[in-house]
């Protein structure tokens, strides 16, 4: 238990040691529930939004401050290191390797009897071993993440484990699950330097290590990693100035241009599951027309509301599933952009300034992800998505131009 104080009220929490530390530094106007929990990356992104919210630039920046010379001081004293022993190999991986295997031995009877073609039969292949991939690590993060202890009564109990290898990737300090995979659940797939994908997997991982043709095929990852971070790299740079090219005129050049069209957000939904949530998809744009509740028709939500948090708070409890916002895409601004059909400063939390480019910043957003995605599928994505960019915005240039035209004609 711990004493916290909260402006001029003072309670006790049942909490840990480090959390009371970390109150001290809490700048007056903040709940100590937003800090009673498990503090992950993501766990301190929200209390420094919240922080900026609700106090300001000034005390963000002091707190944001404060929060790293305690996090560096902590860390410091903690060495946070770890060694072979906390490599921990899952015990069900045998088994599911077995099956894996056995399933790979039908497939390639099947083939051999003809029943299936060589792709069918790679493709097959390919698949089984993903998924037992999937399954290994499955079982490992399992394994790594919870450990046995003795509490105060004496008695055995379960908890979330200080295994220092599962701290750093849970916490998001440093490595991710992919990663420790290589380490204790097997490497998996390896892919050659041309894209296409070895079907002999590896089966070991490096605290078991690996045999002379385990290591033959790895190598072919390192030497596509080293060819991609060469090729990438002029790639994601041409790419970037593809992009600002036909992008940096887009300018905010006015406060509304009085449209009431705009682009009806609704939840994505794949396969029955929902990939992004409304919130998500409309926190920070502008309401093209009211928002009305779908039982008793009341506006919920104004026309030209800017969706921020509490907003998008608001949508959510009058169970609304799809709302119409302004877009720069059905923006009627003659040249640029207005402030209403962009909506927020993603930078600084704020209805968009006039003069803003947000043109170039788009930009070189879109291209940030793709520089940093070791992901095949995001590298085959790119020309797709230069070509859609492009078309997008060589409409707009076009109709500007056409306008322009019928002003010097009329």
């Amino acid at each position: 238990m711990a004493a916290v104080k909260r402006g001029a009220e003072m309670r006790l929490v049942e909490t840990t040691i480090g959390r009371a530390l970390l109150s001290e530094i809490m700048p007056e106007g903040l709940s100590f529930d937003l800090i009673n929990k498990p503090m992950n990356k993501r766990a301190i992104s929200s209390v420094i939004n919240a922080c900026y919210r609700t106090l300001g630039l000034k005390e963000t920046v002091v707190f944001a401050d404060q929060l790293m010379y305690t996090g560096f001081d902590y860390a410091t004293r903690a060495g946070v290191s770890f060694g072979v022993d906390d490599m921990v190999v899952p015990e069900q991986k045998p088994g599911i390797l077995e099956i894996a295997e056995q399933e790979v031995k039908d497939i390639q009877d099947q083939y051999a009897s003809g029943l299936v073609t060589d792709g069918e039969r790679y493709n097959k292949v390919v698949d089984i071993w993903s998924r037992t991939n999937d399954q290994v690590a499955k079982a490992m993060m399992t394994k790594l993440g919870s450990e046995i202890v003795v509490d105060a009564r004496g008695e055995d109990a379960q908890q979330e484990s200080f295994n220092s290898i599962y701290m750093m990737a849970d916490s998001g300090a440093r490595g991710s699950a992919a990663q420790i995979r290589q380490l204790a659940g097997m490497r998996g797939l390896m892919a050659k330097p041309d894209g296409s994908i070895i079907e002999t997997p590896i089966t070991a991982n490096f605290r078991e290590g690996l045999d002379v043709l385990q290591y033959f095929i790895s190598t072919h990852g390192a030497r596509k990693g080293l060819a991609d971070t060469a090729l990438k790299t002029a790639n994601s740079g041409y790419l970037t100035r593809r992009l600002v090219d036909v992008a940096q005129d887009l300018v905010v050049t006015g406060p509304d241009c009085g449209t009431d069209e705009g682009l009806l957000m609704t939840p994505l939904v794949e396969g029955g599951d929902v990939v992004e949530p409304l919130r998500d998809r409309v926190l920070g744009r502008v309401t093209a027309v009211d928002v009305l509740g779908p039982k008793d028709g009341v506006v919920v939500l104004e026309q030209g509301t800017l969706l921020d948090e509490q907003a998008v708070t608001d949508l959510e409890a009058a169970s609304i599933d799809q709302v119409l916002v302004r877009s720069p895409i059905t923006c009627a601004t003659r040249y640029g952009v207005c402030a209403q059909c962009y909506g927020r400063d993603l930078a600084r939390g704020h209805r968009v300034d006039k003069g803003e480019s947000v043109g170039v910043i788009a930009a070189q957003s879109s291209v940030t992800p793709v520089r940093s995605s070791r992901c095949a599928r995001s590298t085959l994505a790119v020309p797709r998505h230069v070509r859609l960019r492009s078309a997008v915005l060589r409409s707009r240039r076009r109709a500007h131009q056409n306008a322009r035209d019928k002003n010097r004609a009329a």
